[in-house]
């Protein structure tokens, strides 16, 4: 991959990253409220409250910020690799294709 390339996919890394993040990180803000401020966790549907276990929701929630750091991690290592590359310049010219120069 170009230089050019690991900038590309690292933007679209971190920004898949904080998508995802700000649409479904929503209902863990709620019951982590609740599991601070109450110590229970209920869930509130369309057929009335149901309580629910936090621990489970709290372990939930790590794996779900652990999906979100490592999508937001790789694209920073990305861009990293993208913006201090210089593979384009490193290449043998045995190893070059297309035309000959001279």
């Amino acid at each position: 991959m170009s230089d050019t390339r690991f900038i590309l996919l690292g933007i679209v890394l971190v920004f898949a990253g904080f998508l995802v993040l700000g649409i479904l990180g929503k209902p863990f803000l709620e019951f982590t409220v609740q599991a601070n401020e109450f110590g229970n966790c209920v869930d509130y549907t369309e057929t009335g409250a149901v309580s629910i276990d936090c621990d489970i929701i709290m372990q939930n929630k790590l794996i779900f910020f652990a999906v979100v750091g490592a999508l937001i991690g790789l694209g920073i290592l990305s861009l990293i690799k993208g913006y201090r590359g210089r593979w384009d310049q490193d290449v043998k010219s045995d190893e070059m294709v297309g035309p000959k120069k001279g």
